[in-house]
């Protein structure tokens, strides 16, 4: 072989070689890092999964200005879901609501107030005479009301709040974090949809005073319905945001920026990047048939199986074909079986990383058989038994 020839073969096998491994890379997962964001803290969540797409600094505990409000409407949501409270009660303000600083709904003394109005004073308008003349209508004082919010800190698992007052004006011992306004804020949207419209309202109208929502990204971004602004000194600008694009819901949260346009512009860069580079999928429908379970000593032979929720998943854009599911049935199945009953799990996995899990449930209930089925299931059992032994 001339020397010629042999480089030629070297080639060969090189452009083989380069080949093989680039058409094995081809599905790799690419991903870029997270724009650097110009804040104290920030995060970025999947509504739907709860999966975090980007932090920085989420749980540490800041002063969150009128971010606070989020916590106090949602107090206020549940009293109206739980029947304490109606949206046409009438609320009277108090001198003490009234020389409230910051922010106003321009409320006067020992005017009624709709609980309506007031909240929408709060979302919209960001009052914090708003907000004081909601917490003293539900709890008789601010301060108890704030107790109501931490306790309902405490049930979200929001581990780094602990709120002082109802409107988020600067207080010793008041603090939350990133983390745990996105927690609240997936709460809202949760349990309250309907009261959650009230958030991408551009402006509002009280006392023949118009005022606009501070959150601009409502004029930017038409996917964006929400959620709320904040400002101190000592917490600087804040905002949490969230937007819909393509079925995927997005939850981003900056704290601690240097202006009004910057709060703005961060948010909307972490929301341009986890709608780029990420896609939620709905997998499987709540309450419909996956899979079957062999039922021993019943009047049936095998239960439906499948999920007490929706399964969604966040996945890297372009990997939906890599997604593999894998369910594990628990074996010796025996009546009686009620519906809901845990009887297996299922597991969704990306290239070997678990992406989601959840319990596979009884879909009906399979009462115990007869004597005959069950003597007969009996036998069936010992002879598997006994097979298993040899």
């Amino acid at each position: 072989m001339t020397i010629k020839s042999f480089f030629r073969v070297i080639l060969v096998f090189m452009l083989i070689f380069t080949a093989f491994f680039a058409s094995a890379n081809e599905s790799d997962i690419l991903t870029p890092a997270a724009p650097k964001i110009a804040a104290s803290s920030f995060i970025l969540m999947d509504y739907h999964t709860g999966k975090v797409l980007a932090e920085n600094n989420a749980d540490i505990k800041l002063a969150p200005a009128s971010l606070t409000k989020i916590m106090s409407v949602y107090v206020a949501f549940r009293e109206i879901s739980s029947g304490h409270l109606k949206l046409e009660d009438l609320a009277t303000v108090s001198q003490n609501a009234w020389k409230t600083g910051g922010s106003r709904m321009f409320l006067e003394v020992n005017n009624k107030v709709s609980i309506e109005d007031l909240i929408k004073g709060i979302v919209i308008q960001s009052g914090n005479d708003a907000a004081v003349t909601l917490a003293e209508h539900i709890a008789g004082s601010e301060s108890t009301f704030a107790e109501m919010m931490n306790q309902h800190a405490v049930r979200l698992g929001m581990l780094n709040s602990h709120f002082e007052d109802s409107n988020g004006l600067p207080a010793e011992n008041h603090y939350t974090s990133a983390r745990d306004l996105a927690i609240v804020t997936k709460a809202i949207i949760d349990e309250f949809p309907d009261y959650y419209r009230w958030f991408s309202q551009k402006e509002f109208t009280y006392n023949k005073i118009t005022q606009h929502n501070r959150n601009q990204l409502l004029e930017r971004d038409e996917t964006v319905d929400g959620v709320k602004t904040g400002f101190t000194d000592d917490a600087g600008y804040c905002l949490v945001a969230s937007a819909v694009r393509e079925n995927m819901r997005l939850i981003s949260v900056v704290m601690g920026t240097s202006s009004a346009n910057a709060r703005t512009n961060e948010n909307q860069n972490l929301l341009n990047y986890g709608f780029r580079f990420f896609e939620g999928r709905k997998i499987y429908e709540a309450k419909k048939q996956l899979t079957e379970a062999r039922v021993w000593k019943g009047e049936a032979q095998n239960v439906p199986l499948g999920l007490e929720s929706d399964l969604n998943v966040t996945i890297p854009r372009r990997h939906y074909v890599d997604l593999k599911a894998e369910m594990m049935i628990d074996k010796k199945v025996s009546a009686p079986i009620t519906e809901g009953m845990k009887l297996g799990t299922i597991k969704i996995t990306l290239k070997n990383d678990v992406v989601a899990t959840a319990d596979l449930i009884a879909l009906k209930s399979v009462k115990q058989g007869n004597i005959f089925q069950r003597m007969y299931d009996n036998i069936l059992m010992m002879k598997e038994k006994s097979n298993d032994k040899k």
